[in-house]
């Protein structure tokens, strides 16, 4: 069980899974704070209030934090945003595979197939 392990953590896909995790989680807290502190007071300015996270609705006892709303909605478009230009890019930069091209057919196989077209209309019953 333990060889079995080893393989598979040794495994590139489950290595290239962690590096991927870890860039991720490193990214967030980037767009994290570029979100913070430069995107939220931009929006606040035509809003009124620098910080959105503390924009609150509140019905009788119950609060609404829509401002944490907002931001997690930035969030997400920034960071799918860039994850989009990322992918992109190294679509421009990896070589295309060429198409393969289908078998060529011999001319006694194409023969034979008229042949088999042929006699299969022969045999058909005339209505």
């Amino acid at each position: 069980m333990i060889k079995e392990f080893k393989a598979f953590i040794a495994r590139g896909n489950v290595i290239d899974l962690a590096v991927g995790v870890i860039m991720g989680s490193a990214f967030t807290a980037i767009v994290n704070s570029l979100v913070k502190n430069l995107i939220n007071p931009l929006i606040g300015l035509f809003v009124g209030k620098i910080d959105m996270s503390n924009l609150i609705l509140q019905i009788g006892d119950t609060k609404f934090k829509y401002g944490e709303f907002i931001n997690s909605v930035v969030n997400f478009l920034i960071i799918s945003f860039v994850i989009f230009l990322l992918v992109k890019a190294i679509n421009k930069l990896t070589p295309k595979k060429e198409k393969e091209e289908a078998p060529k057919v011999s001319p006694e196989a194409e023969y034979l197939a008229e042949i088999v077209d042929l006699l299969k209309e022969e045999r058909k019953p005339e209505a």
